[in-house]
């Protein structure tokens, strides 16, 4: 697995968008026991905070330690530094296994392997994502354009997976058919320039070229905030759940 995400960790803290509560209620209602969750790919802590209010007792991994510095605390969360592919937790082991955002950076292969070992029979596993940032469709016009054609050459090749809705990400597990959710929350102009920082795209781009490209970005943005200090700014929520059998 990549880690692109070590480096400003407090940004994707602040910034990063939060999954509807409705999606957590749908989750508790097809989860068959609640007794222990792991969130894989935890990031920082965000969707384990949320299954903490579920499930007994929540596992959540990651491979950056500066992200795990970020988590959001409980007391029935344990955060530990493990890689996806290949973790220390027992056989037989988890009721839900989620991953939030993360799954198309692992080894499809070993990663479902691990599944596999480490899920109960009949566990929920679920692969959950968002699609690209949707606000107006002039705004939207101009965000597609930096999406594509000023930063588009220095996404990683495993980001053609969000692009594809998460639809072509192999599911080799009992699929069941999911309502759809959005991502909705209100945000002014720091919170999307801060949200935009946290693309990886962003950040191989400033690395190669020494400068942000956001900063060139943001003098297009700038007039859809004068007379609207916030904009309603929703995601497609991109989720393919199934059961472990």
């Amino acid at each position: 697995m990549k880690d692109n995400f070590s480096s400003q960790s407090d940004l994707y803290a602040k910034y990063r968008p939060h999954y509807p509560k409705e999606f957590f209620e749908y989750l508790e209602s097809v989860v068959k026991n609640k007794d222990i969750a792991w969130d894989c790919g935890t990031g920082n802590g965000q969707v384990a905070k949320e299954l903490s209010k579920i499930f007994s007792k929540v596992y959540a991994t990651d491979i950056s330690a500066s992200q795990l510095n970020q988590t959001i605390q409980a007391e029935n969360i344990e955060y530990s530094l493990q890689p996806a592919e290949k973790t220390n937790f027992a056989e037989n082991r988890f009721d839900c296994i989620t991953i939030a955002q993360a799954i198309h950076w692992f080894d499809f292969d070993l990663f479902y392997k691990e599944v596999m070992r480490t899920a109960k029979k009949n566990a929920l596993i679920a692969a959950i994502g968002y699609g690209r940032i949707q606000i107006s469709e002039d705004l939207d016009r101009i965000i597609d354009d930096f999406y594509f054609n000023v930063i588009g050459n220095f996404w990683d090749k495993e980001r053609k997976y969000i692009d594809e809705h998460y639809k072509t990400i192999p599911f080799p597990f009992k699929e069941i058919k999911t309502p759809e959710f959005r991502i909705e929350c209100n945000w002014n102009e720091e919170q999307l320039i801060g949200y935009l920082n946290t693309w990886s795209a962003v950040k191989h781009f400033t690395k190669l070229n020494g400068r942000y490209p956001v900063i060139e970005f943001q003098s297009l943005m700038k007039p859809f905030f004068e007379n609207q200090k916030e904009r309603k700014v929703s995601f497609q929520l991109l989720l393919r759940m199934g059961f472990v059998t």
